[in-house]
This record gives structure tokens, C-alpha cells and sequence, in this order.
């Protein structure tokens, strides 16, 4: 007997029955054989979709397979990692006798295992280099993953006999989860060495695969999340297959560190949280500036590309949430009020209201595209355990904007939304890449709706010669949508704009503009923000810049550094100057020594500094000197300003008005 799987380059590779991933890898080459990790499923015609599965597993026969590699990064990480909690388990349980385990999986940048440790044994990191030698001896051993299924009631039996209270609850719990109609007849237990754990797996041959890795904290993790049962004790670490890849991630850590938002934003006086408003940004006079010069941007970039700025309320009634499913599918991440007995809720988006504003008089189709811009503020109620300074907040606001247009005229507004991006992007000089986000499965509108407004964005993305990868499932509820992400100085993945293809909003609202047929004809709305919130925005900026901005963006532009007292009334005059000529500048007249002033200022990574003596003051110059740079020479008042000018006006020309 003998059974067929297909291989990614369509061909059919013939096996014998029970043959199983390391068989089929063997066969295809033996450079497969010794690189394969795991193998991926798909029973073809099943419906479902691909499995990753054991190497020891047998292939069925029909499926459609791949073998995994290193060269899959996103997978093999993960599976490397979910290794990687399993011999920290291991340690652990050496090193602690009657340590009880519960859960240990792979996270994005690592892997932890959740323990309950004895009475009287505390862990810190101070114990990780005898857990990380305990764990290097069975990577060093390159212990099998030995894959066994078993009945629950054996499984139960044995964890119950080891006192392992956690894995015990565990069965249970899937014992009474299994349909009626279809008992749990076996679950799968994996031993590498002296560990054996309940677990669904897939994991890689051996423990070899685990490579270099590193713990990093210990916090508290109460059982199943619920804060009535046990505290446990939760041990972060990360992995990777190389110890170059190690130290190379090690350091984007230290990095971003160095770089977080909200050390930066305190040491430049930036913005403040306090508990009065948990979630929400208090702006300081720097931080305004910035704030600002984003919001100015995108007006400037949206009047000459055709936006119009509206305002709209913050409260609404709850008809209208009703009125866009909202208040079914998002009422609880709302701020809800009651006034003269009516259920009000704060405006979590624009987008309701703009449907309303648009609905609120007759069109015609001569007026479309209509094209709503509004910086609104939003409030989300976010728990407060996702907050996280700049980055997740409650109070917010966006660079949003809706797009009215004829189905005729969908490909041309999103072409447009997308070149409005790559010109934002540009000023600050990233790389973009797009992602396709299709239906979910939780949404509203027919599936002949979504075929539409999905093949809308894929031409509109195929004529502009766009490269886009495909995230399936991943759409609003109302929409499909293009996703564009950047990559940061530190090598990380930030989601920025988004543009959101809706047939839904328009129907709901039952919005109508009247055609050149003299009948009514629903319109489409496309949902358009780049920046996302300008709040998170700054925050990916800060660390990105590490919070030496560009000169167009910098709160300070300039500062003017006197190097004595009797300096100060010609460095005002250079400082007035400054803004005469639209520099944002400062002057610092402390009794303090040039050399400390310069030194402060380059703290707070200011780009330019003016220092003036006596030869200055007669002449009418300036010292400049630029951060990181240093001294540039002597120029003229004029000159300098010129400088500046020319500086701020090439950054902010190359996505103006173009």
C-alpha cells in the first residue's frame, strides 16, 4: 500500500503507508532530511487549513505538504521557542525538586513557562545562570521530543500521581470541552530527557534546534489569568538559532531601552501622564509643537490633494452608535454617558459621525469624490493593563478622513490614498510595505459585497504595480482593507495608515447621492488614516529618532548659547531674528560656562546651537554648531537663518504640495 502527497511545486511524491515528514524529506533529499524541523498538513478537500505537524508524524493520504526549515523564519522560530519553554521546564524541575508546572508557550519574542515553586523558594534573575547552565547541558544533548498519545484518564493518572495539580486541570478541562457526540479519546504527551509534558505540540526532532537563548524577567501570572487563583511564577526568556542572531536581537533590545517613549519624552519635557486621566496625554509646550506640526502637515498635504476639514461632535447619541453596529460589536471599549435619560456614547472614531454629516443634505454626483478630513478626538476605553505611554491610549486623536465617491471612481480615490501615503512616508524617509487584509470571520455585509470591494483593492493595488503580501482574515468588520507598515531603526514592524474599502457604512446610514440618471445611487466610503493616532505616531517617532528629529519636526529648532552675560541683548536679537524667519528657537542666558550649555543642549539633542561672543556681536555672526556634527564655522545672522530655512523648507517640499 501506499500513499501521494503533493509538494509546494505541485509535483506528487509517491510514499508508503505510515510514511511519515522525515521520510518524505528523506526522500525528496538528504540536505532536506538534515535541515526539516517540522512538516505542514493540508488534507486536501477537508476545508481545513494546514497543520504543522511532528516530523514522526505519518502523512495521510491526499495532503497537500511542506517541510519546514530554518528558512521559514516566522515558524521556525516559534517552533524553536516553544522548544525552548519546554527545556526550561526541564531545568527547572532538576534544579527545584517538587516544582509544580502549569503552561509554557511561544510568544512573539520569546517564550516563557508559568511555575509554582515550593514554600520558602523565590526566584530572581539572579538564579538565570544556573537555570540557562541546566538548560545548555540538554541542548548540548540534543535530547528527542518524543511524541506520545494517550488515553485522558492515563495522562490524568500520571500527572495526579506526580502532584501535578496544574496538567491534572488541564485534562479536565478538555475532557469536559469535547462535543458529547465525539469523546476525547487521547491526548498527546512529549518527553525530551527527564521532562514529559501535556502538550499539542509540534516540536522539532531535538532539543539541538533550541540554539542559543537567553532568560530575561520573572514576573507574577496568576493561573488562568484570574486573579482569585493561584500567583505563579512566570520566567521570560527568548531563543534563536544562531548566538549572532541572539546578540544582534540582545542589542535592538538595549536599544530600544535607550530609546523608549516615555523615558525620552520625560527628559525632553515632551508630555506628562498622571493618574487623574490614566491613558491620556498631557502635552507640554515641546510636545504641542510637535504635535502641531503633524496636524499642519496633514492639512497642508489634504487641501492640496482635495480634503476638506470638517468638525463634528464628541458625544453622540446611542441611535447612531446602533445605527453603524458599533454599539453591538464595540460598546464595551466605549465611554458611555447618560444625559436627560438619553444613552449617549464619546466618539471611539470619526466615522459615524461623518456618515451623518454626509447624509445630512442631498448630493449630486457632481460633487463626488467628497473627501472629510477631521483631527478628531477619540476616546477608547482601553484596559488599563494594555496602556502603554504614547503608544496605547484612551484619549487620542486622528488623522482621519472619508472618502464619498461613485463605485466608478473607488480605484482612483484608493490609488489616491496611497499616494498620499508614499508622499507622507517620504518625508521621513520610510520604507513602506502593504498588506491586503481580507474578510474576518465575525462580520456584516454578503460575501458578494466582500468579493467586490476585495477585487476593488487588489486592482487598485495590481494597476499602481504595488507589491502587497495577503493577510487573510485580518479585515474590519465592515471592510477589507490596505494596511502599510514600516520598519524602524531597530528593526521593528510598526502598522502606520490604513485605507478601508465600505459598502457597509453607506447602506446602514442609507446614504444616496443623485446620478447623472436623475435616481438615487448608494455611494461607497473609503476610510483613510496615515499617521493612525498622532498620538502613537510621536511615540514610533521618539524611538525610532531616539529623539533627535529631523529640523523640520524638532520642538526646538535652534538654540542661541551667549557665552557671557553681557551677551544676552545681541543673543535676544539673534533669537528674535530666528522667528522672524519661522526658526522655533530659544536662548539659554544662565550664568553657566559656554561648555555647559553646549553640553545641555546636546543632551536634549537640540539640532543647532548659535554661540555668540564678542567678535559675534560686532561682526553680526554667529558660531553655528550642529548636534552630533559639531562646529560648522562663522556665518552671518542672514546666512545662518538662510540655512535653517533652506533645511526645514526641502523636508516639508518633498510631500507638500506635490
Amino acid at each position: 500500500m501506499s500513499i501521494s502527497v503533493r509538494l509546494p511545486d505541485g509535483r506528487a511524491l509517491e510514499l508508503p503507508d505510515g510514511a511519515t515528514g522525515a521520510d518524505a524529506a528523506s526522500v525528496i533529499g538528504p540536505g532536506l532530511a538534515k535541515a526539516a524541523l517540522a512538516v505542514s498538513v493540508e488534507e486536501l478537500g477537508s476545508g481545513q487549513p494546514p497543520q504543522l505537524r511532528d516530523l514522526s508524524w505519518p502523512l495521510p493520504d491526499n495532503a497537500s505538504i511542506s517541510i519546514l526549515t530554518a528558512k521559514d523564519q516566522e515558524q521556525a522560530l516559534a517552533l524553536l521557542r516553544h522548544d525552548a519553554a519546554h527545556v526550561l521546564a526541564t531545568a527547572v524541575m532538576g534544579l527545584y525538586p517538587g516544582v509544580k508546572i502549569s503552561i509554557g508557550p511561544s510568544i512573539e519574542n520569546g517564550f516563557y513557562y508559568d511555575f509554582e515553586f515550593p514554600p520558602g523558594v523565590s526566584i530572581s534573575e539572579a538564579d538565570f545562570p544556573a537555570i540557562e547552565a541546566r538548560m545548555a547541558e540538554h541542548v548540548k544533548a540534543a535530547e528527542p521530543f518524543v511524541r506520545e498519545d494517550v488515553t485522558p484518564q492515563a495522562a490524568r493518572a500520571r500527572f495526579a500521581s506526580e502532584g501535578q495539580d496544574y496538567k491534572v486541570e488541564l485534562i479536565d478541562d478538555l475532557v469536559s470541552a469535547a462535543d458529547h457526540d465525539e469523546e476525547l479519546t487521547s491526548v498527546s504527551l512529549y518527553t525530551n530527557g527527564p521532562f514529559t509534558d501535556l502538550c499539542r505540540g509540534p516540536h522539532a526532532p531535538s532539543t539541538k534546534t533550541v540554539g542559543a537563548f537567553k532568560l530575561q524577567s520573572v514576573a507574577g501570572a496568576y493561573w488562568r489569568g484570574d486573579s482569585t487563583r493561584t500567583m505563579l511564577t512566570r520566567i521570560y526568556g527568548t531563543a534563536f538559532p544562531s548566538k549572532k542572531e541572539l546578540d544582534e536581537h540582545l542589542h535592538r533590545l538595549e536599544q530600544a531601552a535607550l530609546r523608549d517613549h516615555r523615558k525620552l519624552g520625560r527628559e525632553l519635557e515632551l508630555f506628562h501622564f498622571s493618574d487623574v486621566s490614566p491613558g491620556a496625554a498631557f502635552w507640554l509646550p515641546a510636545g504641542t509643537s510637535m504635535f502641531n506640526a503633524l496636524v499642519s502637515l496633514s492639512r497642508q498635504m489634504g487641501e492640496s490633494r482635495g480634503y476638506t476639514e470638517v468638525k463634528t461632535p464628541l458625544i453622540y447619541d446611542s441611535e447612531l452608535w446602533k445605527t453603524s453596529g458599533h454599539w453591538g460589536k464595540y460598546r464595551e471599549n466605549m465611554f458611555t454617558i447618560e444625559a436627560e435619560e438619553r444613552e449617549m456614547g464619546l466618539k471611539p472614531m470619526n466615522c459615524p459621525g461623518h456618515a451623518h454629516l454626509y447624509g445630512s443634505r442631498r448630493h449630486s454626483y457632481r460633487e463626488l469624490p467628497i473627501r472629510y478630513s477631521e483631527p478628531g478626538l477619540l476616546h477608547r476605553n482601553e484596559a488599563s493593563g494594555v496602556l502603554h505611554g504614547l503608544l496605547r491610549v484612551r484619549h487620542f486623536a486622528q488623522d482621519d478622513a472619508h472618502i464619498f465617491c461613485t463605485e466608478e471612481q473607488v480605484q482612483q480615490e484608493v490609488a489616491g490614498c496611497l499616494e498620499f501615503a508614499f508622499a507622507t512616508y517620504e518625508l521621513f524617509d520610510f520604507d513602506v510595505r502593504l498588506e491586503l487584509s481580507t474578510r474576518p470571520e465575525q462580520r456584516i455585509g454578503s460575501d458578494e459585497m466582500w468579493d467586490r470591494a476585495e477585487d476593488k483593492l487588489k486592482r487598485a493595488l495590481r494597476e499602481q504595480k504595488l507589491d502587497y503580501a495577503l493577510n487573510p482574515g485580518d479585515g474590519a468588520f465592515y471592510g477589507p482593507k490596505i494596511d502599510m507598515h514600516m520598519t524602524d531603526s531597530l528593526g521593528r514592524s510598526w502598522q502606520l495608515g490604513t485605507v478601508q474599502l465600505d459598502y457597509s457604512m453607506p447602506e446602514r446610514f442609507d446614504l444616496t447621492y443623485t446620478g447623472a440618471d436623475n435616481t438615487e445611487h448608494r455611494p461607497v466610503m473609503i476610510h483613510r488614516a496615515l499617521f493612525g493616532s498622532y498620538e502613537r505616531f510621536i511615540g514610533i517617532m521618539i524611538e525610532h529618532y531616539g529623539g533627535e528629529f529631523p529640523l523640520w519636526l524638532a520642538p526646538v529648532q535652534a538654540i542661541v548659547l551667549p557665552i557671557s552675560d553681557r551677551l544676552n541683548e545681541y543673543a535676544r536679537r539673534v533669537r528674535a531674528r530666528l522667528r522672524d524667519a519661522q526658526i522655533r528657537a530659544e536662548l539659554d542666558d544662565r550664568g553657566e560656562s559656554v561648555g555647559r550649555k553646549i553640553r545641555d543642549a546636546e543632551l536634549r539633542k537640540l539640532p543647532y546651537m548659535l554661540i555668540v561672543g564678542e567678535r559675534e556681536a560686532t561682526d553680526g555672526t554667529v558660531s553655528l554648531r550642529q548636534h552630533r556634527t559639531g562646529d560648522i564655522g562663522t556665518l552671518t545672522l542672514e546666512q545662518t537663518c538662510e540655512r535653517l530655512r533652506g533645511e526645514v523648507a526641502r523636508r516639508n517640499g518633498r510631500g507638500g504640495d506635490s
